[in-house]
């Protein structure tokens, strides 16, 4: 820190001064010095400094009211209280008002260099362990886990009998319920909170991407592998990894999956070398594993090792009065974020939210929030503000209103008239197009989500889209609005 820190010098000695500025300029310090209390505040006025060396006898304003008034204006500030006159109470009185420490003239430049590098080292381990409290404090209980419905508790108990333990965990429940939330707060609870959670999106990336991604590889493993690269099993040594969606892990990545979890050991992609590891395993999906496992599109030896303590996140639908408790939360918190105001949801707008089956879940409840926020003005969210989408006074429900949906008039009704003869493809077809048109214009167009609401690798969407002539952004942005539409 000697290379950065910035001192400011406050004596009204000249010699002292131009003393403390060589010694310490020497040392490689950042030196402003001062002759006057009133100079000092005014140098201070204008910049920041980790430490001041302050005299005690000045005319004026003394050294110990300068202390005081310098603490006022940067709480943080080291102040090392010099002096001439050197006695019991003036060195209480400096200490009681927060002077790190005291020093009596002559210097020895020797031990004014100790003093000052043990106040900016102890001003730095102050620094970090105020940023790990709040790390902590920030991670241990994540506000979004929300909840006092019987299943929400059940989760909790399950996250504080888990959490202190080194235990493998799988969590299960439909997309958008809060699984990797979930899996920072068995993060939080655990004695690895100090090290880093990792999390990868097994469904995202392909099979040599995810193993690169895992374990690493070396120089010359793949096409394109044109230097060594760390994987997270071994950046996040000593902490969690969190695996989502782990039934899309391709089957060749299973099995070194479970050599990991057997011996805490693997080898880069293209190397030869045993690596050692200590990660906790966190997985989840939306799929049933015990039922793939049997169907043998998972490997039933992982599941019986990841499934060593299994939470289960119930669907927001099966949640009761969670769902106000959620909504009035992230209403607060998306109003701070959108630079909105307002602080209640009328009851009637509460009503639609609550007649609405949430297939999305929370990530579907904070889009619609958003949406209706922008949309909101004044302090109340009426059901004006509410997405056409949800059901609400822009557009009833199609149970609500005893109408048929678009799909079965166009593909069914319609097509029986006609002269069909694969009437089942056409309806297929047409389901198809419409469910990944609605999955899109819900991810705003972003496929890597897509892909994971409709449990489908990244290139098998592309693939279907192409199939279907339609793009991710064409989803989302009418062709009105489209460059030189």
């Amino acid at each position: 820190m000697a290379s950065k820190a910035k001192l400011l010098v406050v004596d009204d000695e000249l010699i002292v001064r131009d003393s403390l500025n060589k010694w310490f300029r020497e040392e490689g310090y950042d030196v402003t010095v001062a002759d006057s209390a009133q100079e000092a505040l005014t140098k201070m006025a204008a910049g920041r400094f980790d430490l001041a060396l302050v005299d005690i006898k000045m005319p004026g304003v003394d050294g110990v009211e300068l202390q005081k008034r310098m603490h006022e204006i940067d709480p943080d500030m080291i102040v090392i209280i010099m002096t001439g006159y050197a006695s019991v109470e003036t060195a209480v009185a400096a200490l009681k008002n927060g002077a790190y420490d005291y020093v009596s003239k002559p210097f020895d430049p020797d031990d004014m260099a100790h003093t000052v590098q043990n106040a900016l080292a102890h001003k730095c381990a102050e620094r970090e362990n105020e940023r790990l409290r709040e790390t902590v404090a920030s991670v241990v209980r994540p506000q979004e886990m929300i909840g006092q419905s019987p299943a929400m508790i059940r989760v909790f108990e399950a996250i504080q009998t888990v959490g202190p333990t080194d235990a493998t965990v799988l969590i299960t429940g439909e997309s958008g319920t809060g699984k990797e939330l979930c899996a920072r707060a068995i993060h939080a609870a655990s004695p690895r909170h100090y090290n880093p959670l990792v999390v990868i999106h097994c469904g995202a990336l392909a099979e040599t991407l995810l193993e690169s991604e895992l374990f690493g590889h070396e120089k010359g493993a793949f096409t394109g592998a044109d230097r060594r690269r760390i994987g997270k099993f071994e950046q996040c040594h000593g902490g969690t990894l969190f695996l989502d969606e782990i039934g899309d892990m391709p089957p060749a990545t299973q099995a070194k999956m479970l050599r990991v979890l057997q011996e805490q050991a693997f080898e880069r992609v293209g190397g030869n070398e045993t690596i050692r590891t200590d990660v906790r395993l966190i997985a989840a999906t939306h799929r049933d594993l015990k039922a793939w496992s049997a169907e043998g599109k998972f490997r039933s030896d992982l599941y019986y090792r990841l499934g060593v303590f299994t939470i289960h996140l119930p669907p927001l639908r099966e949640r009761g009065d969670d769902l106000s408790l959620l909504v009035q939360h992230y209403v607060r918190r998306f109003s701070r974020e959108l630079g909105r105001e307002v602080k209640q949801v009328a009851p009637e707008a509460m009503e639609h939210l609550s007649r609405y089956r949430w297939p999305g879940n929370i990530r579907e409840l904070q889009s619609v929030l958003r949406q209706a926020l922008l949309q909101a003005s004044g302090t109340v969210l009426f059901p004006a503000f509410l997405p056409e989408s949800l059901g609400g006074p822009g557009e009833a429900s199609p149970a609500a209103t005893g109408k048929e949906p678009a799909l079965e008039t166009f593909a069914v009704r319609q097509r029986l008239a006609s002269d069909v003869r694969d009437l089942h493809v056409e309806a297929h077809r047409e389901l198809d197009r419409l469910l990944l048109l609605r999955v899109l214009e819900y991810t705003g167009g972003n496929v890597q989500q897509a892909a994971l609401i409709l449990g489908m690798a990244r290139q098998t969407l592309r693939t279907k889209l192409r199939e279907h002539g339609l793009s991710a952004r064409r989803a989302v942005v009418p062709e009105s609005e489209e460059p030189g539409g």
